[in-house]
């Protein structure tokens, strides 16, 4: 299996949490969400704990919400005391509406609108990552309307090509984030940023990309980035006192995916960024990350009702599931690798070559080509691992299809922490 998270009980079901997923699929219906909250508590737990045990710095893990936002996950990050980074009114709504620290928020966005910004204020959120000089302009104005100071980090394209896919890579300069430090943005944002009364500039942000797993790209994006804060320090007399480096730590899809471990990752970057502060001269920054996928990606999956099998001789053979792209659509998106079990055939040999579809009306609705999983029948119950990161946030209602439930399982008792939409649900603001 991928992680510890998943496991095979002695009546040859998978479990994930300690938890016999065919039960919770009967129990609860599919398409379902399944997390394991004793493994995302620990994979908060190593962030937190490396950063700590290896940066003399200071330092603060954000969860990147954008991975998977909801009520819970707030709570969760909350209780392992971690901060939250939103990309959206509605990410910050929902981390407000549990009593999230809004000093401990920081609020993202390329193209954030006059109301989010001023929604921020009011809240008080700790950091708006400035993307732009629009947004920079309208956010002092915004502040000096309300009497207020807004703390920012300016986000910086650090020019690293890392080796992800194409829709996930952020970090390289045509890019719709940030500023590129190439053609001098980054220092003509800085010189703007000082100027105005309303802003106080803090430090800066980077992100390279995501699903990332070589050590390289992060270890150049602290040279590069403390590098740029020297240079701010020598061209104006500030010292930049935060740097974040983002996230995109990859995780396991599949058993041919080696992602390096949080904690080891957490000290490379830690040994790196101080090299970095030696090599040029610059005090220690705090540092800020960003795991979203990393934290919940891997521990977790969806599960499906198996329906038609259509064998199309000497072609391939069609499993379809009572979900797809409306609940998954990474698959549709990018071709994102997954590992499929059939739940309750989970101690027998995966032998059987099938394509996962889904059900909505378009013929690039799969969820995996020409993978292997157990011989199937109709009725049996698909568990698809990894699916944590990226697919609830992304889901849609496509075909008018009903959102899937999210469950929480803690030692083997799982809890509902996202309720399944109706029909009802989906027609409620038709007029």
């Amino acid at each position: 299996m991928l992680t510890e998270s998943y496991s095979v009980n002695e009546r040859g079901h998978l479990t994930l949490g300690g938890a016999d997923t065919v039960e919770l699929a009967e129990r609860f219906g599919t398409p379902l969400y399944v997390f394991d909250e004793n493994d995302i508590r620990a994979n908060c737990r190593e962030f937190k704990d490396a950063l700590e045990k290896y940066y003399s710095g200071g330092s603060l893990v954000y969860y990147a919400s954008k991975a998977f936002s909801c009520k819970e996950m707030y709570r969760l990050a909350k209780s392992e005391g971690l901060g939250v980074d939103v990309v959206s009114g509605g990410e910050l709504y929902t981390a407000m509406s549990v009593g999230f620290p809004a000093d401990k928020i920081c609020f993202h966005g390329n193209n954030k609108t006059a109301d989010e910004l001023s929604f921020a204020l009011d809240s008080k959120v700790g950091r708006i990552v400035v993307d732009n000089i629009y947004e920079l302009e309208t956010l002092n104005s915004l502040a000096e309307d309300k009497g207020v100071k807004a703390d920012i980090l300016l986000r910086i394209k650090p020019g690293i090509d890392c080796h992800t896919h194409d829709y996930i890579k952020t970090g390289q300069i045509d890019c719709k984030f940030g500023f590129a430090l190439e053609n001098g943005e980054a220092a003509e944002a800085v010189r703007l940023a000082l100027g105005y009364d309303r802003i106080n500039l803090v430090g800066i942000h980077c992100h390279i990309g995501s699903q990332i797993f070589e050590t390289q790209p992060f270890i150049d994006a602290a040279d590069i980035m403390v590098g740029f804060a020297k240079e701010v320090l020598n061209s104006t007399g500030i010292t930049l006192t935060e740097i974040n480096f983002g996230g995109g730590y990859g995780i396991k899809y599949t058993a041919e995916d080696k992602p390096v471990s949080k904690s080891e990752s957490m000290r490379i970057l830690a040994q790196s960024v101080e090299a970095a502060c030696e090599k040029h001269g610059f005090p220690l920054p705090k540092i800020l990350i960003e795991p979203g996928r990393s934290i919940l990606g891997a521990s977790s999956l969806t599960l499906y009702k198996i329906g038609v099998i259509k064998e199309i001789k000497g072609v391939r053979t069609y499993v379809s599931v009572d979900g797809g792209m409306s609940d998954n659509p990474r698959y549709a998106l990018y071709q994102a690798e997954y590992e499929a079990v059939v739940a309750n055939k989970a101690d027998k040999p995966r032998d059987f070559e099938v394509t996962i579809a889904g059900k909505c009306c378009e013929s690039g609705d799969l969820i995996q080509e020409n993978t292997k999983i157990q011989s199937a029948e109709v009725g049996d119950t698909l568990a698809v691992l990894a699916t944590g990161a990226y697919n609830y946030s992304m889901a849609s209602n496509y075909n008018r299809s009903p959102r899937p439930a999210a469950v929480m399982v803690k030692d083997g008792e799982a809890r509902v922490i996202i309720e399944r939409e109706t029909y009802e649900d989906i027609i409620k603001k038709d007029i």
